[in-house]
């Protein structure tokens, strides 16, 4: 038999905390063929990205150990590899696509500059061949209109389109080991069928290997030829896919394909009294150009939308990446400008200056989408959550501010004795968890929750919507959720807007939305959500 590309034999990771070692990887062991490619699947925290991580020495050391095991790429064993020969192997032979793009890619260098480097550092490309190279790897991974997008910053770009410049950079050396970690998580239902085709093509026509680590078994089924599932840090079950979702073996695995949201949301009630009420709402982003810097047009972010959130009520926004459902989100909670009506319990807030909506913000919370990029790093999780109770709530103690923390972890599923840990030593997961902790801690009235679920697996996807639908009910909160994931939207939304391009296509109660939608948009994302094969007809990539 030939030789694996990639040979992981008894590995373990153990990170020193206070003194003593916990084990995160526990005497695993995998193959990777040439031209194959290989799942880990597990839920937030089981070890996979570890795994990942280890391949090419990217933990931090000295705090992360390998107790045990060898790393055997093309027969070397990269954990006994100086980092000079290391260099070599990064970047040529095995790159890597990380989870979270915003913190991945450099926010102070535009989209060109970003690829452009590793075309001149890897291949010795000159200027002007490495910016065609650019373009057509952005071609390549669905950016529309690329040279548009060439002086683009990180944050100017949807989650979406972050993570296709993270995958355009990753290919861009042709390497014989893609390392992807979660790269759909951030995306829609279609662009998630388009990229898992691109990766698959690349693939066959360059008989590429790939490490795949997910939570969704649903994307497993359609990319992966063989499937690892962990827990714990420990190998359960491996084998082929086909045989894994035929007939799974262990407890673990035939939980995880159980597991998805599932349950109606509370009953409509048109009576409710309206919470967040918008009225032909537009967000225009000047295109200026020429010396004098005069705009020459307008990206039409959002425009002239109309929307109401009820107390007790939830309004799931759908839609692709860059259709401007997170643009319609901050415009409502005042985090961007806009024109148009905006009335929060009755009252028109979009004139309202800064520190007039200061007190406001108690009652009106954000769950951000990447929970990594919006705690800081340099903050305990009890710190974290206790900020906002802080400013808020000053005449708090610090043993009542403790208490009101302890009881949120509880209620998120986060154990309160981990409440002095920072965000990094947490899963993406559990990051999520934290950050819904920070909102709910402060009792709001109206939350937007944007993409909230998108880095959790799929048995704590159905628990934070349970989770939300209690709160919803104890509080009678008003909730905006944003999402790309269909089947969350339709276990929690009572109502439904599909926007495409910063305009609503269709809107209407949930069981009208998903039971018989209207036009063939709406059609098409309902299509690709619950059956992931190819990317729809009529959908168009970013």
């Amino acid at each position: 038999m030939t030789a694996p590309l990639l040979s992981v034999r008894d590995l373990s990771v153990a990170f020193a905390q206070e003194g003593r070692q916990s084990i995160a990887v526990d005497h695993i062991s995998f193959d990777i063929a040439k031209g194959e490619t290989v799942a880990l699947v597990g839920e937030s925290g089981s070890g996979k990205s570890v795994s990942a991580l280890s391949v090419l020495k990217l933990l931090p050391y000295p705090t992360a150990s390998h107790p045990s095991g060898q790393i055997l790429f093309q027969g070397a064993d990269l954990l006994a590899t100086n980092e000079k020969e290391l260099r070599r192997v990064r970047g040529n032979n095995i790159t890597m696509i990380f989870q979270e793009p915003m913190t991945s890619l450099n926010p102070l260098h535009t989209i060109e500059q970003q690829i452009v480097e590793v075309l001149k550092l890897h291949q010795g490309l000159g200027d002007r061949q490495a910016k065609a190279r650019t373009l057509e790897l952005l071609n390549e991974v669905g950016i529309r209109e690329p040279e548009k997008r060439l002086d683009a910053y990180p944050h100017q770009l949807s989650g979406g389109q972050r993570q296709r410049v993270m995958i355009a950079m990753a290919l861009a050396n042709e390497p014989e080991l893609l390392i992807a970690d979660e790269p759909t998580t951030a995306l829609d239902v279609t662009v998630q069928a388009q990229i898992l085709e691109l990766l698959a093509g690349l693939k066959s026509r360059k008989n590429m290997s790939m490490l795949f680590i997910t939570h969704d078994l649903g994307i497993v089924r359609k990319i992966a030829d063989r499937v690892c599932v962990m827990t714990k840090g420990k190998i359960v079950e491996t084998g082929p896919t086909k045989d894994i979702f035929a007939n799974p073996q262990h407890a673990y695995t035939r939980h995880l394909l159980a597991a998805e949201p599932k349950g109606k949301p509370p009953a409509a009630n048109d009576a409710a009294k309206p919470v967040m009420t918008g009225k032909d709402i537009k967000v225009w982003f000047p295109i200026k150009k020429g010396f004098f810097r005069r705009t020459v047009d307008n990206v039409k972010a959002v425009d002239g939308i109309d929307v109401t959130v009820r107390a007790g009520q939830t309004l799931g926004v759908v839609g692709e990446s860059g259709s401007g459902k997170t643009t319609l989100g901050l415009a409502l909670a005042r985090m961007i400008s806009s024109t148009g009506s905006i009335r929060f319990n009755g009252r028109d807030i979009n004139k309202l200056t800064f520190n007039d909506m200061r007190p406001l913000r108690r009652e009106l919370q954000i769950v951000f989408q990447d929970p990594f990029g919006s705690l800081s790093p340099r903050m305990s999780i009890s710190e974290i959550i206790e900020e906002g109770l802080k400013i808020h709530e000053p005449k708090l103690s610090p043993d009542q501010r403790d208490k009101r923390i302890v009881g949120v972890l509880k209620e998120v599923g986060l154990d309160p004795a981990t409440r002095n840990r920072y965000p990094h030593e947490f899963s993406g997961g559990q990051r999520q968890r934290v950050a819904i902790a920070r909102a709910m801690v402060l009792n709001p009235r109206f939350v937007m929750l944007d993409e909230p679920t998108s880095a959790l697996d799929m048995s704590v996807q159905a628990q934070v919507v349970d989770l939300l639908r209690s709160l919803q009910a104890k509080h009678d909160l008003a909730y905006l959720f944003i999402s790309h994931d269909l089947k969350v939207i339709r276990a929690l939304a009572n109502d439904v807007i599909v926007m495409r391009n910063g305009r609503i296509v269709e809107a209407g109660p949930s069981e009208q939305i998903f039971g018989n939608p209207q036009t063939d948009y709406t059609r098409a994302l309902i299509s690709a959500a619950f059956k992931i094969e190819t990317a729809p007809v009529g959908i168009v990539s970013e």
